[in-house]
């Protein structure tokens, strides 16, 4: 039986799954080949160390989202079933003009009883829009029926009078939603508020670090891994379909029974796609989901924790930036003696800095820490940069959610071997990511299934006779 070919393009979270769960669920013979244009695999989950010490830190993806304590929760079991240990995040403090707030008597005290009441109203609506069970099923896999939510997240905001409230949930949410509420609807805004709450969902990390998650999967897949290969044409001949790439200078042709284009919503227009019907569906397909969202992280090395005991969650939100996340990535290791802190920026304020150069951005995230931190200064040893411009999508799925078989098949009729994978056809979580490489693997391993019975079958009829019977 002739082995079939699968061409991966892309070597981040989704192609490295696709090639993963193709190896684990396909009963027929099949090699993957997958390419990456850069030299390193895993893309957006990004573990790095200091130059000055042998410390880690998370540059890309901070951390995954768990919803076991609703039903089952494929990331969560992959990482088991990979051997690695989970580490639970929490944090639930907000610092606004230089006040920790912790509690409900800190905003009372710092941001006065009207500002309480408004945030306990935003709170009501919210939950009475979206309960947690709906939270979980939000990505609608048949698609939805429903009218396309147009009104956008900022109207939430409007019915927040006090402005010291409404300032308090913009700082709450920004960096998640990595948007402003005027470019993402109101489902979207209010799942990243909601978040926040452990009934919704809960966070955690992998021990060691993130990129333990492709460093395990690369060691478990048997697929030609091709770095350094940009993917410059995908194109069908024939029967099979060609993907042409860029090594070295030299321009290559590799041809596959199937192809899996498992790139970042962004990078999609870089790749030609020679035919016309299918350049004019890959077209479409980017424009529905073309929704940018930011992040920038800006990652500090210290000489000792300086912030404890006056700050002890895995993280804290901050209002600069208009609204930035503060890791505490020192609790990932545990008996360090060394100190780390992340800034994750989102939205606007991310693009806009991202134009500045490394060192404007550390002293601005140092400037950024209220005066009760005002020890970092005299405790910094190092800081790195990671630009994430357009890395997210700020409306998930587009306007009008697909069922899932048009969201990763722009082109059914005449490529119908040509899949896409992607976190921004779901929830731009690694969750997300998981759901769509899964079902194309699946789709593919059925595919190849019933190509190999055939060929089983009529290996049978030629065995007994039966074609030259019936050729008689």
């Amino acid at each position: 039986m002739r082995i079939k070919t699968v061409g991966i393009v892309g070597g981040g979270p989704g192609g490295l799954l696709a090639a993963y769960f193709l190896e684990k669920i396909v009963n027929a013979p099949v090699h993957v080949t997958l390419f990456e244009a850069s030299e390193r695999l895993g893309g957006k989950i990004l573990t790095p160390t200091f130059s000055s010490a042998p410390v880690s830190y998370e540059a890309g993806a901070a951390e995954f989202y768990d919803y076991s304590h609703f039903d089952e929760d494929p990331l969560k079991d992959l990482i088991h079933e990979l051997g690695l240990s989970i580490q639970p995040m929490g944090g639930s403090s907000v610092i606004m003009d230089d006040h920790l707030l912790s509690s409900t008597v800190d905003i009372e005290k710092h941001l006065g009883s009207a500002a309480v009441e408004e945030l306990k109203a935003f709170d009501r609506r919210a939950r009475n829009l979206i309960t947690p069970d709906e939270f979980y099923h939000s990505d609608h896999p048949e698609g939805t029926s429903k009218p396309v939510e147009r009104t956008s997240f900022a109207s939430m905001f409007e019915q927040i009078k006090d402005p010291q409230a409404r300032r308090y949930v913009e700082t709450l949410i920004h960096s998640d939603l990595a948007t402003e509420p005027r470019c993402t609807n109101i489902s979207y805004g209010l799942q990243n508020y909601l978040m926040n709450d452990c009934d919704y969902m809960t966070l955690y990390g992998i021990v060691g670090g993130n990129e333990l998650l492709p460093r395990e999967l690369i060691s478990r897949i048997h697929a030609t891994l091709k770095t350094q290969h940009v993917v410059n044409e995908v194109s069908k001949r024939g029967h099979k379909i060609c993907v042409e790439t860029i090594h070295e200078e030299i321009t290559e042709s590799h041809e596959f029974d199937y192809v899996i284009v498992a790139l970042p919503h962004v990078s999609i227009p870089t790749v030609n796609f020679a035919d016309d019907d299918l350049a004019e569906s890959i077209r479409d397909h980017h424009d529905h989901y073309n929704h940018p969202a930011h992040y920038l992280r800006v990652s500090m090395l210290f000489d000792r924790q300086f912030w404890k005991p006056t700050l002890n969650d895995s993280y804290w939100m901050l209002d600069k930036f208009d609204g930035c996340c503060l890791y505490d990535e020192s609790s990932r290791q545990p008996g360090s003696p060394y100190g780390v802190l992340g800034w994750l920026l989102g939205g606007e304020a991310a693009l806009e800095m991202c134009e500045l150069n490394d060192e404007q951005l550390i002293e601005a995230a140092l400037d950024s820490l209220p005066p009760f931190l005002s020890e970092a200064r005299e405790c910094f040893l190092e800081g790195c940069v990671h630009r994430w411009a357009s890395a997210v999508s700020a409306l998930p799925g587009g306007i009008g959610k697909k069922n899932e078989a048009e969201r990763h098949q722009p082109e059914p009729i005449h490529h119908p071997n040509l899949f896409l994978v992607g976190d921004y056809l779901y929830d731009t979580t690694l969750n997300g990511v998981l759901d769509s490489a899964h079902y194309v693997a699946s789709w593919i391993a059925a595919k190849l299934d019933e190509d190999a019975a055939t060929t089983h079958t009529n290996q049978v009829l030629e065995t007994t006779g039966v074609f030259q019977n019936v050729s008689n």
